[in-house]
């Protein structure tokens, strides 16, 4: 389903604050795979993700989606295979419109536009039904402006705009950081539902350590732009954040030294 073949991204090339951040990256996921990522600050982890999502081309190596090469595809051309949250859970919303209006956005993206009625009865009983798999009670309040809403309901309802139309890929880039242990909790139980319903190609970067082990079926742990750690099935089952750090230390030669994932 996405294939990345020795990605290179070097940013402010040529000058004193060059950064190389994806070193000959090379990825292949399968339909269906759920890969956690993890790795330091500046490790390539968001860099990734955007190569993936087209904000800016690669300098080198090909990006493949579903078997079409998207490497040269606009940002807003690509956006038709993906889904993406981002981590502000104010991001992907309209706070000014009711979550029914929302809804109908991102079902009706990339669609033409028309002068017919705005939401039928049909659609909001679709909608009112696809509320339902995050069990936030917000099924019962299709009328309600978004803005309304917790930060946790808001990124929950981000999480489900993102996935209405079945992307090919779903891209979440620490969708769960800037909210509290039990509303990240509530919506990493609903990211997996889903994801497992759907059967949903995804790409998920996090700096909990224990989140990263326990969802998904595939971990991997980047460093300096490169992939240094892939594990999947029982032997990524059976980890343990002391795995994670023991394996850090053996692949990039050094101690991990991250105090945000360290304190997650």
């Amino acid at each position: 389903m996405l294939k990345l073949n020795s990605i290179y991204k070097t940013f402010n090339a040529g000058t004193v604050n060059e950064k190389a951040a994806l070193n000959g990256l090379d990825l292949h996921l399968e339909p269906g795979d759920f890969v956690t990522v993890i790795g330091g600050n500046g490790a390539g982890k968001s860099t990734t993700l955007n190569a993936i999502a087209g904000t800016w081309f690669v300098d080198k190596g090909s990006i493949v989606i579903d078997g079409k090469d998207v490497t040269r595809l606009a940002e807003h051309k690509r956006a038709a295979f993906l889904g993406r949250v981002f981590q502000d859970p104010m991001t992907g919303t309209a706070a000014s419109m009711q979550i029914e209006e929302n809804l109908a956005l991102a079902a009706r993206r990339g669609q033409p536009r028309g002068l017919r009625a705005g939401i039928t009865a049909k659609e909001r009983e679709e909608y009112r039904e696809s509320l339902k798999i995050l069990e936030l009670g917000l099924e019962d309040r299709l009328t309600t402006k978004v803005g309304l809403l917790s930060g946790g309901q808001r990124q929950a309802l981000t999480l489900l705009m993102a996935t209405l139309k079945k992307p090919k890929i779903l891209l979440l880039d620490e969708h769960t950081a800037a909210l509290d242990p039990k509303t990240a909790a509530k919506v990493l139980e609903a990211t997996e539902r889903i994801v497992q319903k759907d059967n949903l190609t995804t790409v998920m970067i996090t700096h909990n350590m224990k989140d990263a082990i326990a969802h998904g079926n595939r971990l991997i742990m980047m460093h300096e732009g490169r992939i240094i750690y892939d594990v999947k099935g029982e032997e990524k089952k059976g980890l343990h954040v002391k795995d994670l750090l023991a394996k850090f230390e053996e692949a990039s030669g050094g101690e991990f030294a991250n105090d945000r994932m360290m304190l997650n």
